[in-house]
Order: C-alpha cells, then sequence, then structure tokens
C-alpha cells in the first residue's frame, strides 16, 4: 500500500510546529520552494482564514507544488466560474487548453504527456513541468482554477495513525458489545443505543428505507461480512439489493489506471455501510437504520482522508457515476480534508444538481486539534454537514469538529462512564464492534434521509431536507455550533 492507514484524526496533526519540523526541505533550485516552505504556506493560511486556495497563490508556489507532485496539474474549466458541467462550448474550451499547454510545454520532455479527461465534470489533469505554463494559465479567463493534485500536503507520522481496535478511520477490530449499548428487537437483531437516542426505533412503525437506495462512498465493502454481501436480504431485511464498486487506483504511478476492486482493505466503509443499511435478522447483531434500502456501496478510497491524486479521481468518478443514477438518492461520505479540492468540489456540485443529498462528516480529529472547523467536503453548501455529540447532551465528542457549517447533529458517545460509541457490524462475518466521530454520525444520519425517502418517494431533496430540519432539536433557528441538532426520526417520518 502506498499510504499509511489512517482516521480523520490526521486531518489536522499536521498543524503542530513539530510536524512542519520533520518534513524534508529541498534545496531550492531555480526558486522551487521545499515541502516545508510550501506547507508553511498552507498552514499559514488556514490558521488565518480557515480555507486555502491553490489558484491564489503566487505561480511560483504552485509550479513547486506541482514539481513536488508528479508534475499532475489539475485545471478546472469552463464558460464561467459556476460552469462545472460539460457542454459543447466547454468541449471546445477543453481542447483549447490542451493546445495552449502543449505548445507551451513542446520544449519539455516530460510535460504534456500524459492527460485525464473527466466526461461528466469540466476537468483535466495533465503532466506540466514549465512555470510559464501556470503563469499563463491563471491569465486565462476559460481556467476556474488549477491544483497541483499530485502534491501530498499531509505527511504520514506515527501520531497521525489509525488504532486498529476501531473508531473513526481504519480498522479490523471486533468487540463484545456491553448489554448496556443495546437492546433486542425481533427477530433477534440489536438496536444500538443511539438509534433510540433518535427515536430511530419507532420510525420503523412508518419507513424501513424500501424503495431507496443509498451509496455509501468510502473504501468498500468487506467480503468477510455475509450480512451485507449474500445475507443483505435475510429476516425482517427484503426484496433490496446491494452493489459494489471500484473506482480507486492502488498505485505510486499517477496516471495508472490498475483499479484496486471493490473491497474493503480499511474496514472504514464497511462500517459506514452497516449503520445505514445493516439487516434486521436474528443473529444478534446491530442492525441499520435504513435496513430495507438499497445499498450502492463504492471503493473510491485508500482511507478517509482525501489526499492522494488516485483518492480524489476516485471520488470524483464515484460521484459521478452516482449521479447519473436515478434510482440513488443518497450519497454519504465520511470523508474529508483540510481544504477545498476543486475536481471533488465539481463533482459534489454535480451530484448535488442531479438531485441527490450528499452528506458529508464534519471532521474528527486528535482531542487536541478539534479548535479547526467544519471541514471539506461538509464545508461546502452543496453538502448536508453532520457531526457527532455526546449522549443527552450538546457537546461534540472527545474528537469531533463543530462550527457554523454543521447542519445536524448524531448522539454518537456515551456519558454513562464507558465513552462507549456506536454499534455496529464489523468487518468480520458474524462480528460487531464499535464506530464513533463524524464517521458514524453523518452515515447514521444519511440512514434517516432514507426513511424519510421512502416514507415519501416522490419528494425531491429540498422536501426531505426540510423535513429533517423541522424534525431537529433547534429548528427553525439553528445553533452556532451543532446546526438544527439531533433529529427526531419518528417526527421525521410522521
Amino acid at each position: 500500500m502506498k499510504k499509511q492507514i489512517l482516521s480523520l484524526a490526521i486531518v489536522l496533526a499536521m498543524f503542530s510546529c513539530s510536524q512542519n519540523d520533520n518534513l524534508e526541505t529541498a534545496v531550492p533550485q531555480n526558486g522551487l520552494l521545499s515541502k516545508k516552505e510550501i506547507n508553511s504556506i498552507i498552514n499559514k493560511s488556514l490558521q488565518s482564514t480557515g480555507d486555502f486556495n491553490w489558484t491564489s497563490q503566487e505561480v511560483n508556489t504552485i509550479w513547486s507544488a506541482v514539481n513536488h507532485g508528479e508534475n499532475i496539474l489539475t485545471i478546472g474549466y469552463g464558460t464561467s466560474k459556476n460552469n462545472f458541467s460539460r457542454s459543447a462550448e466547454a468541449n471546445t474550451i477543453k481542447e483549447d487548453l490542451i493546445q495552449l499547454v502543449r505548445s507551451l510545454e513542446k520544449n519539455s520532455a516530460k510535460g504534456a504527456t500524459e492527460l485525464y479527461v473527466d466526461e461528466n465534470i469540466n476537468v483535466i489533469d495533465i503532466k506540466v513541468t514549465n512555470k510559464e505554463t501556470i503563469k499563463t494559465l491563471l491569465k486565462d479567463s476559460r481556467v476556474r482554477y488549477i491544483e497541483p493534485s499530485g502534491y501530498n500536503f499531509l505527511e504520514k507520522n506515527n501520531q497521525a495513525r489509525s488504532s486498529s481496535s476501531g473508531g473513526s478511520g481504519c480498522g479490523y477490530g471486533t468487540a463484545t458489545l456491553s448489554t448496556n449499548d443495546y437492546r433486542t428487537v425481533s427477530p433477534g437483531a440489536r438496536v444500538p443505543w443511539s438509534f433510540d437516542a433518535h427515536n430511530i426505533p419507532q420510525a420503523w412503525n412508518y419507513s424501513t428505507g424500501a424503495g431507496v437506495t443509498v451509496a455509501i462512498v468510502d473504501s468498500g465493502l468487506s467480503p468477510e461480512q455475509k450480512w451485507m454481501n449474500q445475507y443483505f436480504n435475510d429476516g425482517a431485511s427484503s426484496g433490496r439489493s446491494v452493489q459494489k464498486y471500484g473506482t480507486f487506483v492502488d498505485s505510486w504511478w499517477a496516471w495508472s489506471n490498475n483499479y484496486d476492486g471493490v473491497n474493503d482493505k480499511c474496514g472504514h466503509g464497511t462500517k459506514m455501510a452497516a449503520v445505514a443499511t445493516a439487516p434486521r435478522n436474528n443473529d444478534n447483531l446491530p442492525v441499520g437504520v435504513a435496513y430495507n434500502a438499497n445499498l450502492v456501496s463504492y471503493r473510491a478510497v485508500e482511507n478517509v482522508v482525501i489526499d492522494d491524486y488516485h483518492e480524489k479521481r476516485g471520488i470524483v468518478e464515484a460521484l459521478t457515476a452516482l449521479a447519473n443514477r436515478s434510482d440513488v438518492k443518497v450519497i454519504s461520505m465520511s470523508l474529508g480534508f483540510p481544504f477545498s479540492i476543486g475536481n471533488v468540489s465539481d463533482a459534489i456540485k454535480y451530484a448535488h444538481s442531479k438531485g441527490k443529498m450528499v452528506l458529508a462528516a464534519g471532521g474528527t480529529s486528535t482531542s487536541f486539534t478539534t479548535w479547526y472547523g467544519v471541514i471539506f467536503p461538509a464545508s461546502m453548501s452543496e453538502t448536508v454537514a453532520v457531526t457527532g455529540v455526546k449522549e443527552g447532551q450538546y457537546d461534540e465528542c472527545d474528537v469531533c469538529h463543530s462550527g457554523s457549517k454543521i447542519d445536524f447533529t448524531v448522539q454518537m458517545q456515551r456519558t454513562n462512564g464507558t465513552d462507549n460509541k456506536v454499534p455496529v457490524l464489523s468487518y468480520y462475518n458474524g462480528q460487531a464492534n464499535y464506530v464513533g466521530g463524524s464517521s458514524v454520525a453523518t452515515a447514521t444520519t444519511a440512514g434517516i434521509a432514507a426513511l424519510v425517502w421512502s416514507k415519501h418517494p416522490t419528494w425531491t431533496r429540498a422536501q426531505v431536507l426540510q423535513k429533517m430540519k423541522e424534525s431537529a432539536d433547534f429548528y427553525p433557528n439553528k445553533h452556532s455550533d451543532y446546526g438544527y441538532g439531533n433529529i427526531d426520526a419518528l417526527k421525521a417520518v410522521q
């Protein structure tokens, strides 16, 4: 594997001063900035404004990052700033820009030799080596943005690695569930304590998610958990389907098309899919929120931090494919990054334009970095941002982010002295585990959205979202840190 297994804890770990000291310092060549210098610029922007934008940086900064990132430059183009979707006019612009870059790179042995063109949104990836190319593109009115998408901002260190014992990131662990953390319902399924906190079991008297397709864009689905595969229809769960796709390329080479399949090699995607849609059966295992909803699982990333070129592209391909499916209503993304990623942002806007509800995790981090606000893509207005709070109180979980961009919250950390999180199916067949953070909060909310949409199949996304808001604690007001608060699923489906 080309990256360490990470959780969203890494999202902020790199902001400490000690992190910068660990970065390699390259010897300047022709004004080339080192990674340490580039990251310092990024960190300064994040700490002062809460965001970072590549296109607004100096030419030399972008060029240096391109050099440190396999010379890959992503170009977002179009007829206007908001023209992200393909059209005949946009196709002409695309061809013109490709020829422009190739002419500017004609004397380079490495430049403009590779190319990736997205078929749905106005984005191209091309190899660039000349500083003049970047300068020219920044001045071109047809260019919406440029980004060094091969540049890896986050350095992988021991502090940032995820525990395999569970939590919000990667992990294959299992756990014996405390009897205080669930109750059993017919025909023998375990209802997580957090479901009762949101009146989800009561909502099942009105809706179980039938007829709605929930998509989980994450690390894939475990082939070893039969209840999320061949036994997806079991017990009270019937007449639904599970589909698995893979858009992630596991390769050091940026231009590789060696897709890595559909199977989860992290554990995170399996748990998120299970929280939203696990079957209700008689095997004494945790049930999902929408236990009669269809599931589409995409292995689009290696882990939950969107830092690698192939992860960005994998998410784009997953989102655009889902956007073009009429059956998909809800898309859940328990993934994140400290600042905006152009092509991922375009793909989310594309899915949003097709009427999809895209839910995103507000951010899960280490306790000393939760000062940072809502991460990307939950920071986008086109997503529904969710974070986790403690049981019975509005206090973010020990590792959860909060802020003005949050729309909803889910109780996912106990206050009964155990700090236990949400019981869920694990990676391994017939086993359970606990999962926490804004990740499980997001997948839970995706399941609630499916319940509402199933009850009202002709409704639009706006109508479903409005009903969810009306069913939440703070409506019609919005809390500065917790949005509309906890949703009462029963009210949402009545």
